[in-house]
């Protein structure tokens, strides 16, 4: 029966083919039965073992110690101490960096103060010495409109009449763009010195009436001088004159005359309208304008000149101005 088998069953049911099936059958069914019969605390110990990078890991994270011990009580109190020497260190620095940057300001002030005082100090000197020039020609004109003929003019009649026609020249207009930026800004803090903030204020009022008072006097060229000056003064004397002015002499009408008198050439000229002039009113016209430039130079004038000079004497004392 044997012999009648086909080899492929003959092979299928060799007991060697059997023994083999059956022996790793049982095996198979065995791990599979142990992998899911084993207990979850056996898993989880061996998840747990000392060789496992997850224990590693965990094992670096620590709970601070919260607990501190106390400190004496001196430790607290050299604390407190550093920590009011450093806020005290930096308010100590902040004053001095302040201190530095207001000293620096300070000076740049009074240097630029002090040079627009200086050139305010030599043009109102100027000023003031035009003016007493003016006050003798306006003494001729009253003097001249007062009893002399005004049909034969001498020399230097036009001469002083043209003064009544200058205005500008002998007007000083006093600089304070310096004063009023520090007032304005109230920089004028920066000034410690107690007088010399006393003196500009009284430069400022200073200033103000210089300014009236070149107010008042242009008023009064306005009316009554300029319409008495085209009612009667002879333009064409000026043009004239301009034309035998020398070369370099300028613009100013002064600078024309003071050569026109050292020289020996007559530029003829006539009072316009002679008949309707009023010796009077001329000579009286002449008088209250000496008066008005007298009292501007005197008072307004010679004031603002005392209190620069003062300031400027007080700016040289205080600050290096070299």
């Amino acid at each position: 029966m044997s012999e009648g088998r086909s080899p492929k069953d003959r092979k299928s049911g060799s007991p060697k083919g059997r023994k083999k099936s059956e022996v790793e059958s049982p095996k198979s069914d065995e791990e599979s039965t142990s992998a899911l019969d084993i207990p979850q605390s056996e898993i989880k110990k061996e998840l747990t073992t000392e060789n496992s990078p997850l224990t590693t890991k965990m094992e670096v994270h620590h709970h601070p110690n919260l607990h501190h011990e106390k400190k004496p009580w001196k430790e607290y109190l050299l604390e407190g101490l550093m920590i009011f020497l450093a806020v005290m260190m930096g308010f100590f620095a902040e004053n001095l960096r302040e201190h530095i940057s207001d000293n620096n300001r300070e000076k740049e002030f009074a240097k630029a103060l002090y040079t627009e005082l200086s050139i305010d100090s030599a043009t109102a000197a100027e000023k003031f010495q035009l003016r007493q020039s003016r006050e003798g020609d306006m003494d001729y004109l009253y003097n001249y409109f007062k009893d002399s003929s005004l049909t034969a003019l001498p020399r230097q009649f036009y001469p002083a009449f043209a003064k009544f026609y200058i205005v500008n020249i002998y007007t000083f207009e006093p600089k304070d763009g310096i004063l009023s930026q520090l007032r304005n800004s109230g920089s004028l803090r920066y000034f410690k010195s107690v007088p010399l903030q006393k003196l500009l204020g009284d430069l400022s009022v200073a200033i103000n009436n210089v300014r009236n008072r070149n107010e008042q006097e242009y008023q009064f060229f306005a009316n009554p001088l300029k319409p008495f000056l085209l009612q009667h003064f002879d333009f064409k004397w000026l043009d004239q004159l301009r034309q035998m002015s020398p070369p370099g002499s300028g613009r100013s009408i002064l600078n024309m005359i003071d050569p026109y008198l050292k020289g020996t050439k007559t530029i003829p000229a006539s009072i316009l309208n002679v008949a309707t002039l009023d010796r009077t009113e001329a000579s009286n016209m002449a008088a209250f304008y000496k008066q008005m430039q007298v009292s501007s130079r005197s008072l307004q004038l010679n004031d603002y000149i005392q209190i620069n000079k003062k300031i400027l004497q007080e700016l040289r004392q205080s600050y290096p101005l070299d």
